[in-house]
C-alpha cells in the first residue's frame, strides 16, 4: 500500500501542475477576450480600457469552466510524464507500489478538482458572466445592430388581446430583462398591427413593463412613450428556460429551477442536463485521468514516442466531443438527462480501467 508521505508527494505534484495549467489558461483567455472586446467595443462612448479589462476578467471563470476536462487530462499526463522522466515511478514500482496505488493521488486530486469546479468556480462563473453581460449591454444599448439569433431567440405569446412576437438584442437577469426589445403585435388576421421598440423590457407578474418606448403603426407617425405595459401570460420560469443559458445559473439554484419549471408544466431538460453534467464532472475528470494514465505510463516503459501522447489527447478529445454531443441530445429531450450525463463517463472509466488492467496485470 502506498505510504502517506509518497501519496502526499504525488498529490501535491498533481495539484501544482493543475494550478500551472489554470494560471496559463487564465492569462491566455484574458488576453484573447480583452483583445476581442477592445475590437468590438472601443468605438462606444462609454468604453474604457479598464472597463473592457474588467468585463474580460469577469468572463474568464465562465471560459475556464468549459476547459476543465482538458485541464484534468493534460495535468494528469504532465504529472505522470514528469514523474517517469525523473524515474520516480520506477523507484516506486521497485518497492512494490503498483500503478493503481500511485494513480490514486491523481484520481483523488481530479475528484477534488471536480468538486471545486462545482462549488466554487461554477457560481463565480455564473455571477461574473451575468455582470459582464449587464455592463456590456449598458454600453451597447441602442448602438449596435448585430443580433445573435442562437443566443436570443424570438418568443411568441398569446393573450386575450391577440398574439405578440418578442425579440431583443440582449438579455439580462436570465431572461427577465430584455435590452433593446421589440414587441410586434399581430391582429386577428395575423398581420402586423403595431410595433413597440423599447430600450428595456422587464417581465413582471402578468405583464411586460416597457421603458423608453417608440410606437410604430400603419399610416401613423411614430410616437415616443415614456413607459407602458403589455399583458402577458408568460411565466418567469418559461422565459428563463427559453432565454437563459443553463451555464449562467449557479449549481445551487439548478435543482429549485427544475422543480419550479416542472410544477408549471414546462420543460426543464436544459436545466436538468446542466445539473446532471455538473454532478458527473468529478467522475469525468477521474475518467480523463485514467485515459491519461493509459498513454503516459506506456510511453516510458516501452520507449514510445510522442505518438502515444497524441493518442491520449485524441482519446480525451473524443470523450469530450461525445459528452457534448450526448448532452445536446439530453437537452433536446431525446435522451433522459441522467443517462446522457453519466453513460459516456461510465464507459470512459470502464475503458481506462480495462486498458490498465490489461497492461499492468495482464
Amino acid at each position: 500500500m502506498i505510504g502517506w508521505t509518497l501519496g502526499r508527494y504525488f498529490f501535491m505534484r498533481y495539484v501544482k501542475i493543475t494550478l500551472y495549467f489554470l494560471l496559463g489558461i487564465f492569462a491566455l483567455a484574458l488576453l484573447l477576450d480583452f483583445t476581442e472586446n477592445a475590437g468590438k467595443l472601443s468605438a462606444l462612448p462609454d468604453y474604457t480600457v479598464w472597463g473592457a479589462l474588467g468585463i474580460s476578467a469577469m468572463r474568464i471563470p465562465f471560459i475556464m469552466q468549459e476547459m476543465i476536462p482538458f485541464v484534468a487530462l493534460f495535468s494528469a499526463m504532465s504529472t505522470l510524464i514528469s514523474l517517469n522522466r525523473k524515474y520516480e515511478l520506477v523507484v516506486a514500482r521497485s518497492v512494490g507500489v503498483s500503478a493503481w496505488q500511485f494513480l490514486l493521488p491523481a484520481c483523488f486530486g481530479a475528484f477534488l478538482f471536480g468538486l471545486a469546479t462545482i462549488f466554487l468556480l461554477n457560481p463565480l462563473a455564473a455571477y461574473g458572466f451575468s455582470k459582464a453581460e449587464e455592463i456590456q449591454s449598458s454600453w451597447t444599448s441602442g448602438k449596435v445592430n448585430d443580433v445573435s439569433a442562437l443566443r436570443v431567440p424570438w418568443l411568441r405569446q398569446k393573450t386575450d388581446d391577440g398574439e405578440t412576437i418578442i425579440g431583443a438584442k440582449s438579455i439580462l437577469d436570465r431572461g427577465a430583462t430584455l435590452v433593446d426589445a421589440t414587441f410586434i403585435v399581430l391582429g386577428s388576421d395575423k398581420t402586423i398591427k403595431e410595433r413597440f421598440d423599447a430600450k428595456t423590457a422587464q417581465l413582471e407578474n402578468g405583464y411586460w413593463q416597457l421603458n423608453d418606448v417608440r410606437r410604430f403603426a400603419l399610416a401613423q407617425e411614430p410616437i415616443n412613450i415614456p413607459s407602458m405595459r403589455i399583458a402577458t401570460q408568460l411565466r418567469p420560469e418559461f422565459v428563463e428556460e427559453k432565454l437563459a443559458a443553463p451555464q449562467t445559473i449557479p449549481f445551487f439554484e439548478l435543482r429549485r429551477k427544475i422543480e419550479v419549471a416542472k410544477s408549471f408544466g414546462y420543460s426543464a431538460n436544459a436545466f436538468d442536463m446542466q445539473f446532471q453534467s455538473l454532478l458527473a464532472l468529478p467522475a469525468l475528470l477521474m475518467a480523463m485521468t485514467l485515459i491519461a494514465a493509459t498513454v503516459s505510463l506506456k510511453f516510458v516503459r516501452f520507449g514510445q514516442s510522442g505518438t502515444m501522447i497524441l493518442g491520449g489527447v485524441l482519446a480525451g478529445f473524443v470523450l469530450y466531443v461525445v459528452t457534448v454531443l450526448v448532452k445536446a441530445f439530453g437537452t433536446a429531450g431525446f435522451v433522459p438527462p441522467f443517462v446522457a450525463a453519466w453513460v459516456p463517463v461510465v464507459i470512459a472509466m470502464f475503458f481506462g480501467v480495462s486498458f490498465l488492467l490489461h497492461k499492468e496485470d495482464g
